[in-house]
């Protein structure tokens, strides 16, 4: 490995932590990715402890990198449902991987 800086579009791990690098967004992709489809309130009531601006900030992040789909339906009240592209399908067995990883090291009280 050389010395230097490391070049996002060169390094996959530095890419990939640069589409999906928030606190929130791999906890929302898992959201999604589990139910299928998910509306604002379900993520906000799985998520007590982020706040609106952040949830909105972060679900704008993922659509703006191809990762989920908004869809909105033009009824009152309104009803946008997320569910994950292609490209958002595809980060399904890191997802697996990132839970799976988490439930054998979680601490055990």
């Amino acid at each position: 490995m050389k010395d230097g800086p490391i070049d996002p579009l060169v390094c996959p791990i530095s890419y990939t932590t640069s589409i999906v690098g928030g606190k929130w967004q791999w906890v929302i992709l898992w959201l999604i990715y589990s139910e299928k489809i998910q509306r604002y309130g379900q993520l906000k009531k799985r998520l007590p402890t982020i706040s609106d601006k952040v949830l909105s900030q972060q679900l704008r992040t993922l659509e703006h990198e191809g990762l989920i789909h908004r869809q909105e339906y033009p009824e009152i009240p309104p009803r946008v449902e997320y569910s994950l592209t292609e490209k958002g399908k595809s980060l399904h067995p890191i997802l697996e991987l990132m839970a799976a990883w988490g439930s054998q090291h979680i601490p055990r009280g």
